[in-house]
């Protein structure tokens, strides 16, 4: 009897060892997904920043060349262009 008896409390430790991994590793999944949620949020920010500082960079090139400078003149033209035909356009739709 004394056998069986040892077997049973052997295969309840390992089953409370196994429960009591079971939910440390709950825990670390639940810390884990939490900072992965935080990092997409940051990752999230900092692609809108950097979204922001190149159309800040876009509107300094202009701004350059509107001032002078050579490097994106032709650029600066084409876009002054467009928006001429969208007004353009805008003024033949107002007449109408």
């Amino acid at each position: 009897m004394s056998k069986i008896e040892d077997i049973v409390d052997a295969l309840e430790n390992k089953i409370s060892k196994i429960l009591h991994k079971q939910e440390v590793l709950k825990q670390t999944n639940a810390n884990l997904s939490s900072q992965l949620a935080e990092q997409q949020e940051k990752l999230l920010e900092q692609q809108e920043e950097i979204s922001s500082w190149i159309e800040k960079h876009e509107t300094l090139k202009i701004a350059n060349s509107m001032l002078g400078s050579d490097e994106n003149k032709r650029e600066t033209k084409l876009k002054i262009n467009a928006i001429i035909r969208d007004i353009d356009h805008c003024i033949g739709q107002l007449s109408e």
